[in-house]
Order: C-alpha cells, then structure tokens, then sequence
C-alpha cells in the first residue's frame, strides 16, 4: 500500500508546476518561500535539541500557541520548528514574534523529501495536530526512533470510514504513533479501532486560550460601529456571504442602521463576495485600505488577515460559517471568550463536543434557513453579551486541558 501511495505522489510531482503557478497566480502559495515544500530550505537548523510541531493551517496553529507560550518560558527547550501547508499559517505564527521558532513549509510527502527534512531538522520530538497524518514522513521518524505525539487529535466519522477502508494500510501507519492525545471521546475510540497503540483523552486545545492581546480597531471604526446595530458573519464559505446578504436585506426593514460585518474564511475570495453582494444592490465597504465609511454602507468586508478578534470584541452576535455547507462547521470558542452570542446551521460535525457545551450553556443557536436567522437575531438584538459567569466555566475547562498536555509534551 506504501508503494501504491508513493506512486501516486510522485505522478502528483511530475504535474506540480502546473499546480504551484495556478495556486501562486492565486496567491495561495509565497512565491519567494514555496521551495520550502521542496526541501529548498530558508533556514539554517541551529545547534541544540528542537522539537517539532506540524498543522495544517491557522485554525491548527492557534490551537497550540498556548502550548508554545509555555514552551517559550521553558529553559529546557530551546529551539521549536513549526511548520503549516497555507500562506496565511506562515503569517499567523510571524505576528506573535516568538524567539525559539522557526517557522517552515511542510515537504511534499515523498520519501525522498521526508528523509532530507528530517536530515536538515533532526528533530528530537515530532507533533502532529489535529487530523495531520503524512504516511512517508510517520515512516521516516519511526525509522529514525523519533518519538511522535498526535496532539488534540480528531477524528471524524468520515476520516475514519476512509481509513478503514484501507484497514491494513491505517494499521501500519496508526500503530508507529507513539503517543495520541485525542480531543474528543469519538476521536478516542476512532483511533483505537484504527491502531493506535497509546490513546488519552484529555480534551479539545481549542477550548485553551492565548495570552496575547487583541489589537484594538481605530477609533474612528469603533465610533462608527457603535452608532450602527451591528452584527458579524464569521468564517463564512461559499454561499454563506449571499445568505448573509439577504438576511441583511430583510432585517434593515426593521432597523434602518444595521450593519453587517463579513469576515471570509478565504480572504482571497473577497473579490467575489463583493460582486455577489453588490448584485443583491447591498453597498459593501473593504477593511483595507482604511478609506472612510459611508453612512450608507451595508455589509463592512474584512479582506485583512488577523483582525477576527478585534471585531469579536466589538460586535454582540456572530455567526459561525463552514456550518449551512457540507464544510462541518468552525469553532466557536474564539467568538465565545469574547461573550459573543453564537449562531450557526446545522452542519457542525468537526465540532460537535464544543457545540452541544455551548447549547447546555445556552451560548449558542443552531439556524436552518433565512427565516429561522432573521427571528434569531432580532431576539438577539435585545440581548446582552453572554454571561460572564458561563463564559469563566469555559476558561477553567481550558485551563485544565492546557495544563494536561503540556504535562504530556514536556514528559
């Protein structure tokens, strides 16, 4: 079966310069930096013991920024490679200017490149987040004896149909993981019946918290919103931003100063939202460049990355996309710390756990269609943030988690 998989990424390479222009014409690659998945390393691997953290992408990475604020005040580690698959990770992980990471693309999965990463980093210890299960490379490092942790790991009813379809492939890759720290009670049982040896659940990271602060909106933005009723679409996928739309359209019936804050899960998307709003004749403002706001805007579109926080803070209610498609929703417990009240559709099976606390918290509503969310905000509307008491139950719950895995990692 390796050798099935290895044939099929090689066939991949040969075609990956007509891949690598198309996704740098769309700016989903750094063009002075994607040599990297090649082995075409930026940096120079310095002396000492580094340990290692892979994610996919930014949702991945901002689970574990607790885990290396710690590791940032332990004297016993001194150098942390992080690497990521998305452009935009590689810019969340550069904002919060830690000293001992380095930040890398993650090779292409061949064995050639996972031998000449692993020579380039030797790592001492390797963490895969969440879902991120490379076979060659979990080869490479069982070869090499370097111990790997699959931290906060998920596993979904669908990855795990997927995987037990090809149950003597998953075996030999699942039972070389040293150690798994599931998220989930489901995920836990997932990956016992798919051969992981050592399996703990300890608790979803995402319900942890960063110690770094927010970076305030202007104050001419803040003083414009507070003159408008506001509310925010977060995370939002294909064609949540025209649901939003018209779910805008219908509630300035009734109030005649709404503003509608769309902030995309892509912003490289934002072009085409506009277009899609602007045909439902709703008059759109781009966040950058920081032009003045009309009175008469409708929809305030955030087409600037790392700002999800700040409108947080400044809006009451917020709906969580990725959840009226078949994407499985996004987690709520960034929006929720900052006592936001959350909506959502129906398709929220990545986060299921999080979702039904949130429901017995009376923290969030589940939304099925226009109808449905016009109702549900306009009750919202004369509402209050969140209860500052339900939202510490949650902060106690990520504190003990965090402490949990940390306990884990540095063992």
């Amino acid at each position: 079966m390796f050798f099935i998989y290895r044939i099929l990424l090689y066939l991949i390479i040969l075609i990956s310069p007509i891949i690598l222009i198309f996704r740098i014409f769309n700016k989903k690659e750094d063009i002075k930096r994607f040599k990297e998945k090649f082995c075409f390393f930026s940096k120079y691997r310095k002396k000492g013991n580094l340990i290692w953290f892979h994610g996919a992408s930014v949702g991945e990475l901002l689970s574990i920024i607790p885990i290396i604020e710690k590791l940032e005040k332990n004297k016993n580690f001194k150098k942390i490679l992080i690497t990521s698959n998305t452009v935009s990770s590689s810019k969340v992980i550069k904002k919060f200017k830690f000293r001992k990471v380095t930040h890398q693309f993650y090779p292409i999965d061949t064995d050639f490149f996972c031998k000449k990463f692993l020579s380039h980093w030797k790592p001492s210890l390797a963490f895969f987040i969440d879902s991120e299960i490379w076979p060659n490379m979990i080869k490479n490092l069982d070869e090499k004896k370097i111990p790997i942790t699959l931290l906060n790991a998920r596993i979904t009813k669908k990855t795990f149909n997927r995987w037990r379809m090809l149950s003597f492939f998953s075996k030999q890759i699942f039972s070389k993981i040293n150690l798994c720290l599931a998220s989930s009670k489901e995920s836990k049982n997932y990956l016992i019946n798919l051969g992981a040896k050592k399996v703990k659940f300890i608790g979803n990271l995402k319900f942890s918290q960063s110690e770094n602060n927010i970076i305030p909106l202007e104050d001419k933005l803040k003083k414009f919103f507070k003159s408008k009723k506001i509310w925010c679409a977060s995370s939002t996928h294909y064609p949540e931003e025209q649901f939003c739309g018209k779910i805008h359209k219908k509630l300035k019936i009734k109030y005649k100063n709404l503003l509608t804050i769309i902030i995309p899960r892509h912003i490289d998307r934002v072009s085409k939202i506009k277009k899609d709003l602007e045909n439902l004749n709703l008059k759109v403002h781009l966040h950058a460049p920081h032009k003045m706001i009309s009175k008469n805007t409708d929809i305030y579109l955030v087409n600037e990355f790392g700002k999800t926080k700040s409108f947080y803070n400044s809006c009451d209610n917020v709906f969580l996309g990725g959840s009226l498609v078949s994407h499985g929703g996004q987690n709520p417990l960034e929006a929720t710390r900052y006592r936001c009240n959350i909506l959502h559709g129906p398709n929220i099976q990545n986060f299921n756990e999080i979702y039904k606390l949130l429901k017995n918290l009376k923290l969030s509503s589940e939304i099925k269609n226009e109808n449905s969310m016009t109702i549900m905000l306009e009750k919202l509307f004369m509402k209050k943030k969140s209860s500052k008491i339900k939202i510490k139950k949650l902060e106690l719950i990520g504190k003990r988690i965090l402490n949990k895995t940390y306990k884990e990692i540095i063992s």
